[in-house]
């Protein structure tokens, strides 16, 4: 309950009187002080004020209805009921408003007479030493304290650079500002920022000293990127390789807190280099979409389907979706039918774009064309999760979604040996029992591969990619091979979903590591989206240098003793430390 103070003289209690009669006077002001009579009885008045006359206007006006009479033509009694019923609702919408016209004229006040008796009662911690205060529920009510706001521990500075932001702070918290409209009503990304930290540290009573403020571009997120920021988080940056991938040499940044993630990552890229490099093939480049609409029966959702599946129609429904854009190029569509729901899937080509955003305006082109030729459809959702976006999906692993990428080197035999520290053979049956049959044994979904989700995560997160979508980008079979003396591995990745241009790749750290490979922003050359296809390739190469490493390291009984020379600990590892799986 909101307790409001009147202004009133505070006296010190001396030290040989109760605390009951020394306290400030303090006296509670209601919403109901303004009214004259008590405040159950004005209300009964007014409501059965109402209610009467309601009651008789609409008996009136009945009767002049029945008999024809004008409506504006009224004698006394019924301007008497017009008058006591304006009054009544006058009454009844200002009376819930009454509080709160109080708390807007008083509260400033208020709250400085709260803080005025706050420095005389809690502040002075001498006199409070001399003066015994009883306990709640003793004699004392503790909802008449004043209360002061949570303190910050540890101790720290305050952000705001002026009192006129001490003041916005005080909105903020109060909620007479929202939060979120900061950016608008300031002008000012960064001191709305800075605001906004102020009154969370406050409201929490928590300290974010830890977390940087200063150094970023909060004008590059506004309206795209993330919403009411207090700051950034740091995150580190290693460079792999080089790569040498498609004969061109990458240096690949990889952003992670996951010690040995890079140093391995380096290795296999170093045994990639020295066999000659990897080499890749982009198979297929298709965004999807699946909404989801319904019709009043199964025959009218198989009929839709037949019409979108028919190669006839498909022209005119590719021209009305690629008018969503100009890099936007409508591929497929391939539904499937559930009951009376119907969950048409289109697959496009989206540019140097990851393509959500693109792929879903073309959707709803589509939809609203295909209610002119069946006007009982219902559009459930623009998604019906058979896309997939952000869920692991067979659908995704069988047909793919995004850029599908398979990747493969030659390793010889004598850097098998002295670079990862392992065999051909050992190689080969690991990756048998531990990718393929320990993957089948877990029921794993596009998850046969030993780590490619940690070197997915980590460049998305480095190149401004939707750190979600790892969960699809990271499906990844591996496969490892003898020829010969030599190694044969390569890595068959159905759902590498990232883009060039838009979201988190036009940030600084992001495009800067975006151009250390030589693909920022859109591409130059006549072919659209190569920018975007060449990164997804350049994704697959550096999981296929990952993967190399790591299942090396396992197959030599390297992989504790590595993490714990680069992350953890050397304490009580043994010679024979071994793990086998990750």
């Amino acid at each position: 309950m909101d307790v409001r103070r009147r202004r009133s003289p505070a006296k010190l209690p001396s030290q040989n009187n109760d605390v009951a009669s020394s306290n400030v006077e303090v006296t509670s002001r209601k919403a109901s002080d303004a009214l004259p009579l008590p405040l159950y009885l004005t209300n009964t008045v007014f409501l059965a004020l109402f209610f009467a006359t309601v009651y008789f206007l609409l008996s009136r006006w009945r009767e002049k209805i029945r008999n024809s009479t004008p409506l504006h033509v009224v004698d006394l009694s019924e301007i008497s009921a017009l008058f006591g019923f304006v009054a009544s609702c006058i009454y009844l919408l200002g009376f819930f408003g009454v509080d709160f016209v109080q708390s807007v004229f008083f509260r400033s006040s208020s709250e400085d007479d709260v803080y005025e008796i706050d420095d005389h009662l809690v502040l002075n911690e001498d006199l409070r030493k001399k003066i015994p205060i009883p306990p709640c529920g003793q004699s004392l009510d503790c909802s008449s304290l004043p209360m002061k706001p949570n303190s910050i521990d540890p101790p720290r500075e305050s952000d705001l650079s002026s009192e006129e932001d001490e003041e916005i702070v005080k909105s903020v918290i109060e909620g007479t500002i929202p939060s979120y409209s900061l950016e608008t009503k300031l002008g000012d990304c960064k001191r709305a920022a800075a605001i906004r930290r102020e009154a969370v540290q406050r409201i929490t009573g928590k300290s974010l000293a830890g977390l940087p403020l200063e150094g970023f571009d909060y004008n590059s997120i506004l309206g795209q990127c993330c919403e009411m920021p207090v700051g950034y988080v740091q995150i580190p940056v290693g460079i792999a390789g080089p790569l040498l991938l498609d004969g061109v040499e990458y240096s690949v940044p990889m952003a992670t807190t996951e010690g040995c993630l890079v140093a391995s990552t380096n290795r296999g890229c170093k045994a990639i280099h020295m066999s000659g490099g990897a080499f890749s093939v982009l198979v297929n480049d298709a965004m999807s979409r699946a909404p989801v609409v319904r019709f009043p029966s199964a025959r009218r959702a198989a009929l839709a389907m037949f019409y979108l599946q028919d190669p006839a129609n498909f022209e005119r429904l590719s021209l009305i979706f690629n008018k969503s854009s100009r890099f936007a190029r409508l591929q497929s569509i391939t539904c499937r039918i559930a009951g009376k729901n119907l969950y048409p899937r289109f697959s496009c080509s989206t540019g140097d774009a990851m393509g959500m955003n693109m792929v879903s305006k073309g959707v709803q082109n589509v939809l609203d064309f295909i209610k002119t030729e069946f006007s009982d459809m219902d559009v459930i959702g623009i998604s019906g999760n058979c896309c997939s976006d952000k869920k692991a999906a067979a659908i995704n692993w069988i047909e793919g979604r995004g850029k599908h990428v398979v990747c493969e080197a030659t390793i010889k035999g004598e850097i098998v040996k002295n670079v990862l520290k392992t065999s051909v053979e050992a190689l080969v049956e690991l990756n048998v029992l531990k990718n393929l049959t320990g993957s089948a044994m877990a029921g794993s979904l596009g998850g046969f591969n030993a780590h490619a989700s940690n070197i997915v995560s980590a460049v998305f997160i480095a190149t401004g990619q939707d750190p979600a979508q790892n969960v699809e980008s990271s499906h990844c079979i591996t496969m490892i091979v003898a020829e010969g003396d030599d190694l044969h591995i390569s890595v068959s990745m159905p759902c590498i979903e990232v883009g060039t241009v838009g979201g988190g790749t036009q940030l600084a750290s992001q495009s800067a590591c975006l151009n250390l490979l030589g693909v920022k922003g859109s591409s130059n050359t006549e072919e659209a989206g190569s920018n975007a296809r060449q990164l997804a390739r350049v994704v697959a190469g550096t999981v296929l240098a990952g993967e190399l490493s790591l299942m090396s390291a396992i197959a030599a009984g390297q992989l504790v003793k590595s993490h714990m020379k680069y992350n953890r600990s050397s304490r009580d590892i043994g010679p024979s430390s071994q793990v086998n799986n990750r």
